[in-house]
């Protein structure tokens, strides 16, 4: 007895292939640099966009900054202007301290905070804070200091304020 070869049938079902999700890619990484959520916020295009960054990336340290910068009664005891320190050069994620560290010792540095502290003092803990950030860590906080962050990046006022009801703007010098 002789076998016959099988046949392969091609199957008459069509199966529908469902789309692939594609996998979101986070806007930023976990625990951000400020610089970084500054720069993802000023690219957004809207309004809505950049209110939406600043809600989901809020942190003590960027509302720390976002108000020295814009609250008109925070005053700054560092002179204005180029501040002589040395950038650490060092590559990002390495040796550096961030903004979210420094944050509790922002205080230091405006009017009501420690005014018990000489100038000298308090200007060579600045530039000390300044050489231990990422240069555009550095460069946020001396922004800040003069209030002219949005100079550099593209976040506004009524944009933090619309995010971020819950400050109370106004009283604290």
């Amino acid at each position: 007895m002789t076998q016959t070869p099988k046949t392969k049938r091609k199957s008459s079902t069509v199966v529908a292939k469902t789309p692939r999700k594609k996998a979101v890619k986070p806007a930023l990484p976990p625990n951000p640099f400020v610089h970084e959520i500054l720069e993802y916020i000023s690219k957004q295009k809207s309004k809505v966009a950049k209110v939406e960054a600043l809600k989901e990336y809020r942190n003590d340290a960027l509302v720390s900054i976002l108000i020295w910068n814009f609250d008109e009664t925070v005053v700054s005891l560092i002179p204005e202007g180029d501040v002589p320190f040395t950038p650490n050069d060092s590559p990002l994620g390495t040796d550096h301290t961030s903004l979210r560290r420094e944050a509790k010792n922002l205080y230091h540095f405006v009017k009501g905070g420690n005014d018990t502290l000489n100038g000298i003092r308090r200007e060579t803990m600045f530039i000390q804070m300044l050489e231990g950030l990422h240069p555009d860590e550095a460069r946020i906080v001396i922004l800040t200091k003069d209030k002219k962050l949005s100079e550099e990046y593209a976040v506004t006022y009524e944009q933090v304020k619309e995010a971020y009801p819950d400050i109370n703007w106004g009283g604290r010098s």
